[in-house]
């Protein structure tokens, strides 16, 4: 799976044809698009603007899936209703939820989370859960053994994002996940470690936004064992190191400039107040766009 950046237009509105372009490629790479997460700007969009990216990926993605985070940090009301209304918005239009941390998540206990997980996917085709470092968002939270067996343990939890950017808890919710549940899937959102594939991870990545078919690609190389593998996902990995150095949610910003560079969207902008990069890190950026071309040209 891969986050889809949001790009935002030089007046700051989103950049909704745009989505779609990111979309279509998206899928095209072979990838389950995934709209609505900390990539694609949900913590600075209001709810209408959420529901024009579920609109977009329901016209786009047709019978296709596609992920889309059940943001509700905003919301009024009981914490499971405005999840259950986030996640009944998603389904209906076709979509996977994954539940996005909230600040009240942050300070509930773990059998209350596990609780509002069991709740909120009742009635429905499934639920992802996300785990989420506080360095991508102030109110993140990374779960404790107990609440990630008790969620291993939950009808309706299809799998876990986890980002905590640590190979260590990772490896243990592995553990966890092939002694409990082995169909259970545990999506990395370690851009700084995008083979955690090889031990059994799959992926939800913000980097993969950047170079879909670049992924996409390194991906058919690990399934076939071909040794092509190691050198494609050093140069991706290259490219994680730079755009996810401090501080990590200006990685957005390196993520428009470098689809900018790429010429896969028109505009680099940022919405207002979000955290930006130099502007001599398109240089950078622009090097390694060329190195992975040639990868990929070479395949």
């Amino acid at each position: 799976m891969s986050a889809v950046l949001l790009p935002f237009d030089p007046q700051t509105r989103p950049d909704f044809a745009g989505l779609a372009r990111n979309l279509e490629r998206t899928a095209a790479a072979g990838l389950v698009p995934a709209v609505n997460m900390d990539t694609g700007w949900v913590h600075r969009i209001d709810e209408a603007q959420r529901l024009e990216v579920l609109e977009t990926a329901r016209r786009v993605m047709g019978p296709a899936r596609f992920v889309a985070g059940a943001y509700v940090e905003d919301g009024r009301g009981p914490l499971p209703d405005r999840y259950r209304r986030a996640t009944e918005a998603i389904v209906a239009r076709g979509g996977t939820p994954i539940l996005f941390p909230c600040s009240e998540l942050k300070t509930a206990t773990g059998a209350a989370i596990v609780s509002l997980f069991r709740e909120v996917a009742a009635g429905t085709p499934g639920v992802l859960a996300f785990e989420l470092g506080e360095a991508f968002a102030p109110f993140g939270r990374i779960f404790d053994r107990d609440t990630i067996c008790a969620l291993l343990d939950t009808e309706g939890v299809l799998g876990l994002k986890h980002s905590s950017l640590s190979r260590r808890l990772e490896w243990e919710r592995l553990a966890l996940r092939d002694a409990r549940r082995p169909g259970f899937k545990v999506y990395t959102g370690n851009d700084l470690a995008i083979d955690m594939v090889m031990y059994g991870s799959d992926y939800l990545l913000g980097l993969s936004a950047f170079a879909p078919e670049a992924f996409a690609l390194r991906d058919r190389y690990w399934r076939l064992g071909d040794g092509r593998f190691y050198e494609l996902n050093d140069q991706l990995q290259y490219l994680g190191a730079f755009a996810f150095r401090a501080p990590t949610p200006a990685y957005r910003h390196s993520a428009a400039q470098f689809l900018k560079v790429t010429g896969h969207i028109e505009s680099d902008t940022t919405p207002a107040g979000a955290p930006r990069r130099p502007d001599s890190d398109v240089a950078v950026l622009a090097e390694i766009a060329r190195g992975l071309q040639a990868l990929v040209e070479a395949s």
